[in-house]
């Protein structure tokens, strides 16, 4: 059954990307307002706003300017960046460089972080280590990634300066320089996702934990270690799993503000800089590209769920 809930998630998901980017191209384009007028300002002569619509292709039908902005897309042709003259996907491919490195390691920071942490201040139910883990989810909660990220380069790189302030040198810098300049902010970015992770990671380990054939394990002599590790964990990554692939989306949109913060010439400050400048041709891919990512994200985690819960594969 494992192929068919493949195939039928495949189905799913170019269905969902579909609907996406008919929706983003309806918003941008289709919608009352000109395009030309956002980009170039209400007074620009009316020459200058015909020589761009002409150029953008919006004297076209929208079907057809559908048509073709779908089909570059499918060749790796995003369009040309009116602001900086050059094409969204070069601008794509040397953003992605620090947006993806940041988001993999905000996401590994988090699990590692919440994973254990959920689990201990369960087996350790009402005990100081549950306590001060809910009292760190609830800041984690309580504080935004932004004002945490102002925070760490306040401490970590005003007073201490053992991290730079911002920026990023390249990877050709080399892996050490390029990781301290991406650890804060994906500490940053990592934090509040943490918080609510550890969060549903206590509540499914202790539903877990209360459960008949955990007792039934200990009654067979099985230790409360053992238990944890063959029995409760492996059944509460389930709902976790969902939960963290619901995440991931926060994970990739608040990059946007912690580039910035950080001053990372990343996807979200690339998608901040296009917003003031009105370079519509950028903000729609980009847009698109962020959807993409989490619809992605969200089909591989489908899968996981269904390999972690195998009574999910004959429901395809």
């Amino acid at each position: 059954m494992m192929p068919r809930l493949i195939i039928s998630r495949l189905v799913s998901l170019a269905v969902t990307l579909l609907a996406v980017s008919l929706a983003i191209f309806l918003i941008l384009e289709v919608l009352p307002g000109d395009p030309a007028a956002i980009m170039l300002g209400t007074a620009a002569r009316e020459d200058t706003l015909a020589a761009l619509r002409q150029e953008l292709g919006l004297d076209q039908p929208a079907l057809l300017r559908y048509m073709h902005w779908i089909g570059g897309i499918l060749h790796g042709d995003l369009g040309q960046s009116i602001t900086y003259k050059m094409p969204v996907s070069t601008l794509v491919a040397e953003r992605m460089n620090v947006t993806l490195p940041l988001s993999l390691l905000a996401i590994l920071i988090s699990t590692a972080l919440a994973l254990p942490l959920g689990v201990a201040a369960a087996a350790r139910r009402d005990g100081i280590v549950d306590r001060a883990v809910l009292v760190f989810s609830q800041l984690g909660v309580a504080v935004p990634n932004f004002w945490i990220g102002l925070l760490f380069i306040l401490f970590f790189s005003t007073w201490l300066g053992w991290f730079p302030a911002g920026g990023f040198p390249g990877w050709s810098a080399g892996l050490w320089p390029a990781f301290q300049s991406l650890l804060l902010p994906a500490v940053a970015l990592a934090l509040p996702q943490a918080a609510v992770l550890t969060r549903v990671t206590r509540s499914a380990t202790l539903e877990v934990i209360g459960a008949d054939f955990v007792r039934t394990a200990r009654a067979k002599g099985v230790d409360k270690g053992g238990t944890l590790r063959r029995h409760v964990v492996p059944n509460a990554l389930i709902p976790v799993t969902t939960i963290l692939g619901l995440q991931l989306s926060f994970f990739f949109g608040g990059a946007i503000l912690v580039e910035n913060v950080f001053n990372l010439p990343g996807l979200g400050r690339l998608a901040y800089q296009a917003l003031n400048q009105r370079d519509l041709v950028v903000i729609k891919d980009i847009v698109l590209i962020f959807s993409g990512l989490v619809i992605v994200v969200n089909f591989i985690v489908d899968i996981g769920y269904a390999i972690l819960d195998p009574r999910l594969r004959g429901r395809s």
